[in-house]
């Protein structure tokens, strides 16, 4: 397989003052600013979603830093360097996690965010890359084994081992969990493991509809996506803040429902942002607007309207979710629900300016 990569001072303490907690979850959102042209011609969408809390430059290539020398390290991903550094994860992280100015804390995330988009681009999406939806199913077997290793014994242990020494993307997740694994407790690293898993199955749901050339309806596509998300990134707010949302809370249906439409607002808004991109032939990948447009049988441009409509009122529903949470006598869930409302913000931030997806 290819290896190739399709690829101001923050605040601190956040969730520790109930008066700042309630006037940043009472702050209307804004819509962002239109830039450059999605998709044949249409403009890019104003989104409703909450402001960024931090952007700082400096900290961003710090952790870019951080990642090549990573990649370089590990092996993994060779003479992609660049198009690393021109993508920048590293602004990702520091802007969907504002709360620790340490590159090095950062880099927890950094990892996962370049290991989870080679395996979205190298496993289902970049057929150039070497994506097939017909080996779906078997590559992400492979990852879930690369991020909760199998009980094998004897022989078959050791050929697992080879297994998984002898692709990129496999490395890459396997060392982001050991380095998580430095930094998380087992709960943390449970639920991580969890949400990935999550994800892999949706993806296995979007490679039947390519084997089947079958074009799934928006309800059916929306139910994928719920899962086909943010999540697994955002699952580990707590972790790269340095501090635990307790177990019994992360799985409070309330809670639940809080993480779930914020990673469902920052995924509606990457199909928004990533039209131009996912019109390349080679990219076997769909997106909101297209359904809703084959859907409806009307324009791209109003399928565009009807998908940041609907995009405003997930961000809607997050932002009632998280007040009726603010009653909730937990400095950990209170900073944790800032958060979220940090990554829906930083992350169509770096959508909208990501070298990823403005070339």
């Amino acid at each position: 397989m290819t290896s190739r990569l399709g690829l101001a001072a923050g605040p601190t303490g956040l969730g520790t003052a109930a008066l700042r907690i309630a006037s940043a979850a009472a702050a209307p959102a804004r819509a962002a600013p239109p830039r450059g042209a999605p998709s044949g011609g249409v403009a890019a969408p104003r989104l409703y979603g909450p402001g960024v809390v931090r952007d700082d430059e400096a900290l961003a290539l710090a952790v870019d830093d951080r990642l090549v020398a990573w990649i370089q390290e590990e092996g993994i991903f060779a003479g992609e360097a660049d198009r690393l550094r021109h993508q920048s994860y590293g602004r990702l992280v520091m802007l969907t996690h504002p709360d620790t100015n340490d590159p090095d804390q950062l880099m927890l995330a950094a990892r996962w965010a370049v290991a989870l988009w080679a395996a979205d681009d190298l496993y289902t999406d970049d057929q150039s890359a070497g994506a097939d939806a017909t080996l779906v199913a078997p590559r992400l077997l492979g990852a879930l084994a690369a991020i909760d290793a199998p009980a094998l014994l004897g022989r078959y242990a050791g050929q697992l081992r080879d297994a998984l020494a002898g692709d990129d993307v496999l490395i890459a997740l396997r060392s982001s969990m050991e380095w998580l694994a430095r930094h998380a407790t087992p709960s943390q690293l449970h639920r991580t493991r969890h949400e990935i898993a999550n994800m892999f199955v949706s993806w296995n749901a979007a490679a039947s509809w390519r084997t089947a050339g079958r074009v799934p309806p928006v309800w059916e596509y929306l139910m994928a996506r719920h899962f086909d998300s943010f999540v697994p990134c955002m699952v580990m707010i707590d972790i790269v803040g340095g501090y635990e949302l307790p177990a019994v809370l992360y799985a409070d249906p309330r809670v639940n429902r809080a993480v779930m439409l914020a990673g469902s607002a920052a995924t509606i808004a990457n199909d928004l942002r990533s039209m131009a991109k996912e019109e390349r032939p080679e990219l076997g990948d769909v997106n909101l607007p297209v359904l809703v447009a084959a859907e409806e049988r009307c324009s791209l441009r109003e399928a565009v309207d009807i998908s940041v409509s609907y995009h405003a009122e997930v961000v809607r529903a997050f932002e009632a979710a998280h007040r009726e949470l603010l009653v909730v006598p937990s400095p950990e869930l209170q900073r944790y629900l800032l958060g979220l409302r940090a990554w829906i913000g930083g992350s169509d931030e770096w959508h909208r300016t990501s070298g990823r997806y403005r070339s």
